[in-house]
Parts: structure tokens; C-alpha cells; sequence
């Protein structure tokens, strides 16, 4: 009984959040002046103000990504390249594998990479010269991830060659690992952009100079050259790839409106044929 008189009672904050009485409306009166108080600005003194905060901003900043992250991140490298650059967080690596960096590398925020050594000895994540990983963006290696040269990763982006649970619910309940047939490597060849929160899933390989649309899945295989978007990923749109590289994308199909060039095709192939 005592107990449901007390749940009965009203607390203090709901008394001054709805009584009436002059004493509640007078502590809401002061508690909207406190949240609605604000002080003059005049540009002759806040921005003075805001470049020292800039300044100080800036110089600890560079004292905590030059003298704690950089070296930190270095340290967990099995080789890295040349002007390697990180963002002011050092990143986050669990287990143990090869993490092999190449020139000039951008880590632009936080970074999370977790190693799962139970499916080969030394799981490997590699990523190419020039290539830039934006903030919050996840790994998960249990044998290969290969990020290839002058690959942009929008802020977000989750790879993993690993689902991290076996399919099976009986040994997914008793904790058992995913089959090693379920890891499968991935492979992000040169010139890909990602877009953010993507997640790119065990076995995909994206082709060179493709694009993956923002919150986008991928499983499988993403030809060069192409514009992926969806879930799961699917092509959008088509790049033209520099002269050079012209022979990574199937050649145009003749349209079927076209009838006098189509009756000409033949013709062509033959002579390609029989030269």
C-alpha cells in the first residue's frame, strides 16, 4: 500500500514542470531564461577569439596525429610505404596478420581492423599506393583483402571476407566458427571509388575504375569500369575507361535499329576472321 502511494505522489520535477502555482511557474520562468541566455558577439572580438581556438586546434592536432597516431599506426604495419598519413585517431587492430601499406596512403579518421587467424596463418590486408580510407571505415580479414592503387573509400564503408558466424544455427548457437569455405578472399582493383556506408561482402571483386554507389552490397564480382548501386549491387551505369585500359570493357553491341550497319557487321567479323 505504502508503495503505491509513493508511485501516487507526484515527483518534484513533474510539480514544477505542471503545477499552477506561482513558485513552480516562477523556477520554469528561470530555467527558460538559463537555455535562452546568450551573450553579444561582436566580430571585433569572437574572431580573434576563433583563430586562436583554430590555431590550438591545429597544433594539437598535428602533435597528436605526428607524434601518437602516425607511429602508432607504423608500428602495427608489416611494410609500409612512403608518406603514409593518418587522421588524429589511431586505429583499431585486433589479432594478428600482415598489413602491408603502400606510397603515400591516406587514413583519414578512424580505422577498425580485426584479423581472424583461425582460417590461415597469417591473414593479409594490402592497400596500394595512393589510396585513401575516409573515416569510420571497417575490415574484417580472415585470409585476404586487397585494396588496390588510387582507391577512394568514402567515410563509413564496411569490407569483410568473412561473415563471422557458420550458417548453420546449431553451431552458430554453440559458438563455432564459419566454415572456411564461407571466408573468401577480396580483391578492389586500381581506380575504384566507393561510396559511404557501403558493405562489400566475402568473395566480391570490384573491377578497376568502377564506382560503388553509397549504401550499396556487394557480393560477387563488379566488371571495370561500371556504376554499381543497390542491394545487392547492381549495374546502374557504364564509365569510359582511358584509351589504354579500353580492353577491360566488352566492346558495344551494334543496336538492332541500326539495320544498315548491322548488315555490314557480318562482313567485318569475316574479314577480321579470315585476316
Amino acid at each position: 500500500m505504502s508503495n503505491q502511494n509513493k508511485a501516487a505522489t507526484p515527483s518534484m520535477r513533474h510539480w514544477v514542470a505542471t503545477s499552477p502555482h506561482p513558485l513552480a511557474a516562477a523556477v520554469r520562468n528561470v530555467r527558460r531564461g538559463v537555455h535562452g541566455f546568450t551573450l553579444p558577439a561582436p566580430r571585433v572580438l569572437v574572431l580573434p577569439y576563433l583563430w586562436l581556438f583554430l590555431a590550438c586546434r591545429s597544433a594539437i592536432f598535428f602533435v597528436r596525429r605526428t607524434l601518437v597516431a602516425e607511429p602508432l599506426f607504423k608500428a602495427y604495419c608489416t611494410r609500409v610505404g612512403k608518406g603514409v598519413t593518418t587522421g588524429i585517431y589511431v586505429p583499431w587492430v585486433q589479432g594478428k596478420g600482415d598489413l602491408i601499406v603502400g606510397d603515400h596512403v591516406r587514413i583519414s579518421g578512424k580505422l577498425s581492423i580485426n584479423f581472424a587467424a583461425r582460417f590461415v596463418k597469417r591473414p593479409c590486408l594490402e592497400i596500394g599506393d595512393h589510396s585513401d580510407l575516409a573515416h569510420d571505415c571497417r575490415l574484417v580479414v580472415g585470409k585476404s583483402v586487397k585494396i588496390g592503387r588510387h582507391v577512394e573509400i568514402a567515410g563509413g564503408v564496411t569490407i569483410r571476407d568473412s561473415g563471422g558466424h557458420p550458417a548453420d544455427p546449431a553451431r552458430r548457437a554453440a559458438g563455432a566458427p564459419p566454415d572456411s569455405a564461407d571466408v573468401k578472399p577480396i580483391v578492389i582493383h586500381d581506380n575504384v571509388w566507393i561510396g559511404s556506408q557501403v558493405l562489400i561482402l566475402p568473395g566480391s571483386d570490384i573491377g578497376e575504375g568502377s564506382i560503388v554507389s553509397a549504401h550499396s552490397v556487394v557480393s560477387g564480382t563488379v566488371a571495370p569500369y561500371t556504376v554499381v548501386a543497390g542491394n545487392p549491387a547492381r549495374r546502374i551505369g557504364t564509365l569510359t575507361p582511358p584509351p589504354d585500359r579500353a580492353h577491360l570493357t566488352p566492346a558495344t553491341k551494334p543496336s538492332p535499329a541500326a539495320k544498315p550497319e548491322a548488315s555490314a557487321a557480318p562482313a567485318a567479323d569475316g574479314a577480321a576472321a579470315t585476316g
